[in-house]
């Protein structure tokens, strides 16, 4: 009798397929979506089917992305190292792959959360892996704004698998990260710019220069800061919230400026790690504002 045996290797390489650290971010924000939904605590069956059912989409939406860009990311060295780069994993196993993961993620959300959810995140799935890998992202230098709306929906997914809705609370925090998405990826393309250079990609710091991506850095961060105080003007969030708004958007601010009048690959590079570290504050905020506000 034979046994089928998968390698441990193997695992770790459909693994990095779904762009782990990503894939957290992500669901982090679908799971603040999930307690901001209600005021008591959410129910944990849905949390937990969600939280799965959100992953699993994601991660199928990560490797299709590695499939579609596995010859531009051999040219980086950033991304040089990913299995479909390396031919490690083929194109059918990949497809395989994502279609049995993200039709397992689509299963669990419609039956063990609701249907508004699956085709929320089944949109998004569309959203990034087709209309921003294969779209947007080869013909455009603005691919990181226009196509941040299918990153930005997280909160709005986490939402929708408690309340069976998507109020307009839920597009403020869909607002935060679109608005988020162009200086944070903009902060890497930065200092990775010989890299994108090699990648063929039309990244802003390739088609309009380092001076100019510098300055649109600093306007966005502007811009973020101000959006996000936009939970505490209409009622959503309280002062703790606010305060660490304010704090965490000062400190942006000031990134971006260093960014903007006094650049170094190492600035951008501390506001790239930086801006990760705002974003889960910001929300890990607004969620200890949800059940401490005063």
């Amino acid at each position: 009798m034979t046994t089928l045996t998968i390698h441990p290797n193997r695992l770790a390489q459909y693994w990095a397929l779904t762009k782990p650290r990503v894939t957290q971010l992500a669901v982090f924000c679908a799971v603040i979506g999930m307690f901001l939904a209600t005021p008591d605590l959410p129910d944990w069956r849905l949390v937990v089917a969600g939280t799965i059912g959100i992953w699993l989409l994601a991660s199928a939406a990560f490797a299709v992305n590695c499939l579609v860009e596995r010859e531009i990311d051999s040219r980086m060295a950033r991304t040089a190292r990913r299995p479909l780069a390396r031919g490690e994993i083929t194109v059918l196993q990949t497809l395989v792959f994502s279609g049995v993961v993200g039709g397992l993620g689509m299963w669990v959300l419609y039956h063990f959360v609701n249907p508004l959810t699956m085709w929320l995140t089944f949109a998004t799935f569309v959203g990034y892996a087709v209309i921003y890998t294969m779209i947007l992202k080869p013909a455009t230098p603005q691919n990181i704004v226009i196509g941040g709306l299918s990153g930005a929906m997280p909160p709005a997914l986490g939402w929708a698998a408690i309340a069976n809705d998507v109020p307009m609370q839920a597009w403020l925090l869909v607002l935060i990260i679109f608005i988020w998405t162009p200086p944070h990826f903009w902060a890497l393309a930065l200092y990775r710019r010989d890299d994108y250079a090699r990648s063929g990609l039309p990244m802003l710091p390739i088609t309009h220069g380092s001076a100019f991506t510098q300055f649109h850095v600093w306007l966005y961060t502007i811009a973020l800061a101000a959006t996000s105080t936009l939970p505490y003007a209409v009622g959503m969030s309280g002062l703790i919230y606010l305060c660490s708004a304010v704090i965490l958007s000062g400190i942006f601010l000031w990134y971006a400026w260093q960014i903007y009048k006094h650049y170094s690959d190492l600035v951008a590079r501390k506001t790239f790690t930086y801006s990760i570290v705002y974003l889960s504050l910001l929300f890990a905020a607004l969620l200890v504002d949800h059940y401490f506000r005063f």
